[in-house]
């Protein structure tokens, strides 16, 4: 092989490494997101739970 095509490898290897990285990252996001979105909501159904039995 020549450099250049050692250097094409090289270069798709890191490209799919990134992707992975942001893949995970992605859902890690994701699920801190569905985490906060769940317990806001939690929240919201004591406080007008409250609200309506008084």
């Amino acid at each position: 092989m020549s450099a250049s095509e050692d250097n094409k490898q090289r270069n798709r290897e890191i490209a799919a490494n990134e992707a992975e990285r942001q893949a995970v990252s992605a859902v890690r996001v994701s699920s801190w997101a569905i985490g906060l979105t769940v317990i806001i909501g939690i929240i919201v159904v004591a406080i007008v739970w409250a609200w309506m039995t008084r």
